[in-house]
């Protein structure tokens, strides 16, 4: 891959990146602001493109036409040759400064393309795969920012974006089944004595939906408990907000857990003091280097790994010093991240309800459709 002519324009592309995410991908911005700063900027413009890259898949239309003019941005991103988007021009720097390997944003964009197609997950192994591709990859491109490329590393990289993206499922049953979409492995349905089709059509919570929930929960916990080998090996600076990441997502399937497992009728929202003393957790936890050490990968993740293995080494990069910032500023950053996240919610909430009392004729009579609305944020 050749260096890309780009020297002109990363502050101004990163900031177009930032504001892309403020306004599409909340929970990562704000999360993001725990991470070193050399780390973030690289993380802001990996996220951008994937969030964009999701949105013309998922939300503009989609389709195989969709997925081919990604594509071909990827090809022209890997030839140091990138559109005039921001968040292409940020990956191709990104990708050149840290060996960031195509094979990773081929598979993430396979997983968009499977959401467009509906995709059937008849087995775990199915969900596994599916999970590899949109977060999974994730996690592995997350741990190439951060100077690591260990197998061993990558593979818990990997199990950390599957369990979040395992946990998504389950949080998210009820919006997905009304959006016709289905995550839960079909077979484990069966298992309990639910026709997919049937209850696709119209969805409801019972104790047997809430059986295959829980069964869902328990793969995620079981990943989650063998990161800590993964995380161990990042640099230390890293660690409190990956962690950080770690236990809020693993707290969303305890959450729902209180709520009796109900992911169609409510959502599982973590309240503030719990997240708040997570983040303080997360900066006072040690990860133990041996738990999940000696554990296979999952083997729907293998290609990713092997993927990282064959990519040529990047030059060398700053990783934001080996010293996490002392207590007294991490508690301070984490109240302030706590207090931006519940504003940003609640600015969302605002929104979500405006939307659902403005009716059409008002849209149209100011020429500004709901997709329109969403280009304009991120413009």
């Amino acid at each position: 891959m050749s260096e890309p002519d780009l020297a002109a324009t990363p502050a101004a592309d990163l900031a177009a990146c930032r504001r892309l995410l403020r306004a599409g991908s909340k929970s990562f911005y704000v999360a993001s602001l725990l991470l070193p700063a050399a780390i973030r900027a690289p993380a802001c413009a990996l996220y951008a493109f994937c969030r964009l890259a999701d949105d013309a898949v998922d939300v503009d239309g989609g389709g195989p036409q969709a997925v081919a003019r990604l594509r071909d941005r990827l090809d022209r991103i890997e030839a140091g040759t990138p559109l005039a988007i921001p968040a292409d021009r940020a990956l191709a720097r990104v990708m050149v400064s840290h060996a960031i390997p195509r094979a990773l944003l081929d598979a993430l964009i396979e997983g968009f393309e499977w959401d467009s197609t509906a995709r059937v997950h008849e087995t775990l192994a199915d969900v596994h795969a599916y999970a590899a591709r949109v977060a999974g990859t994730v996690g592995a491109m997350m741990a190439l920012l951060m100077g690591v490329r260990a197998p061993e590393a990558i593979a818990r990289a990997c199990d950390l974006g599957t369990a979040m993206q395992l946990t998504n499922i389950a949080r998210d049953v009820g919006e997905d089944a009304r959006n016709g979409r289905l995550y839960l492995p079909r077979s484990w349905l069966r298992d309990v004595g639910i026709d997919p089709d049937a209850w696709l059509a119209a969805p409801r919570f019972d104790r047997r939906l809430r059986v295959v929930i829980e069964r869902l929960l328990c793969e995620a916990d079981r990943l989650y408990a063998q990161v800590d080998a993964g995380i161990a090996r990042l640099p230390s600076a890293c660690r409190p907000g990956i962690t950080a990441a770690r236990l809020l997502y693993a707290e969303i399937g305890h959450e729902l857990r209180r709520r009796g497992g109900d992911s169609i009728r409510q959502r599982a929202i973590v309240p503030a003091g719990r997240k708040l003393a997570l983040l303080m957790q997360a900066y006072t936890r040690e990860p133990d280097p041996m738990a999940g050490a000696a554990v296979a990968v999952i083997p729907e993740c293998r290609f990713l790994i092997e993927a990282v293995a064959q990519a040529p080494l990047p030059p060398p990069i700053a990783t934001g010093g080996d010293m996490a910032l002392p207590w007294w500023r991490f508690r301070a950053r984490a109240v302030w991240v706590l207090n931006l996240f519940e504003r940003l919610e609640r600015e969302e909430r605002q929104a979500q309800a405006r939307r659902r009392s403005t009716p059409p004729w008002a849209e149209a009579a100011v020429g500004l459709s709901p997709a329109d609305g969403a280009a304009a944020s991120g413009a």
